[in-house]
């Protein structure tokens, strides 16, 4: 017999009829249509050189030739469907494997030095390959393609079924000014703030953010000397002038200039900003990407503890 090209799906029609006895319960199970069913009992015909099944009063009733073929047809079915559906358990200590990783910049300072600072102690032969992306909605463009197994980030914008996210870390914003700027022994009140020169971070280029819709909304407006693409920099130039930057809080703790800054709530209303962890869909089961997921989850709790009680004026 030659089973070049053989369509599996036969055996599972083969199965399925010798259980109901039925093409039309066969096909049921199946979730097949009633002809797709007999056209499928013809070629099993054909293949195997025999009818396998006689009509009869109580319906389909097996020739030998199919009594014979059932058991182990069955047992194939089982073992093939077994071996699809189960998989190994992840062993972080003993792995050697990447992870994609992508990030934007807040969780690139605040969240990846903790991740690996985790990894190092005991899997080192867990590696990562981080990406960065700065528009929260291209990390549905990195998940598709493959790029990244993994995103945290803010929630892209416009999702389907095949995007799944959890949030992993809420922040707030802070003002910071140098400790040695005269704004530093003020109370940070709106006159206050809007009398200093700010400094605005804006991945795209745009000259307002979150804070100047807060403030338009009171007709009113900041000064602004100084736009950045890049989050990084932004504590270590306030450090170093008489400039104010309105910033999420881990972001001014983790500085390295956090020394020289002092920290105000900030004179306006401000909403909190949530990243999420940001996965595809066809990799939510799978062991290894479940562990590295609950991993990233897991020290983002412990960072969220550690920095719980810092302080702001």
């Amino acid at each position: 017999m030659d089973f070049h090209g053989i369509d599996l799906n036969l055996l599972v029609a083969f199965d399925a009829l010798m259980k109901e006895r039925n093409v039309t319960r066969a096909a049921t199970q199946v979730g097949v249509s009633q002809p797709a069913m007999s056209a499928a009992l013809s070629r099993l015909r054909i293949l195997l050189g025999d009818p396998l099944f006689q009509r009869s009063s109580a319906g389909l009733t097996p020739t030998a030739r199919a009594r014979d073929l059932a058991s182990p047809i069955a047992a194939a079915l089982r073992q093939i469907e077994s071996a699809m559906l189960s998989q190994p358990d992840f062993q972080p200590e003993m792995a050697s494997i990447t992870f994609k990783l992508g990030l934007q910049d807040y969780p690139t300072l605040v969240l990846l030095p903790a991740l690996l600072e985790a990894l190092e102690q005991t899997m080192p032969g867990i590696a990562l390959n981080v990406l960065a992306y700065n528009d929260r909605n291209d990390a549905v463009d990195l998940l598709d393609a493959g790029a990244i197994d993994v995103a945290i980030g803010v929630s892209p914008i416009n999702t389907d079924a095949r995007i799944l996210t959890r949030p992993l870390m809420r922040d707030e914003f802070v003002t910071i000014v140098s400790s040695d700027s005269p704004a530093a022994r003020q109370a940070m009140d709106l006159n206050t703030y809007l009398g200093l020169q700010h400094v605005l971070v804006s991945p795209e280029g745009k000259l307002h953010g979150l804070v100047d819709q807060a403030l338009a909304q009171q007709g009113k407006s900041r000064k602004l000397a100084l736009t950045l693409p890049q989050l990084f920099a932004v504590p270590a130039v306030v450090a170093r002038t008489s400039m104010a930057a309105t910033i999420l809080k881990r972001v001014a703790l983790h500085a390295q200039a956090s020394h020289r800054l002092t920290l105000f709530a900030p004179p306006l209303a401000l909403p909190d900003i949530v990243f999420h962890l940001i996965w595809h869909r066809r990799s939510d089961h799978h062991p290894a990407q479940l562990w590295f997921r609950n991993f990233i989850a897991q020290q983002s709790e412990v960072l969220s503890s550690a920095s719980a009680d810092e302080d702001i004026i």
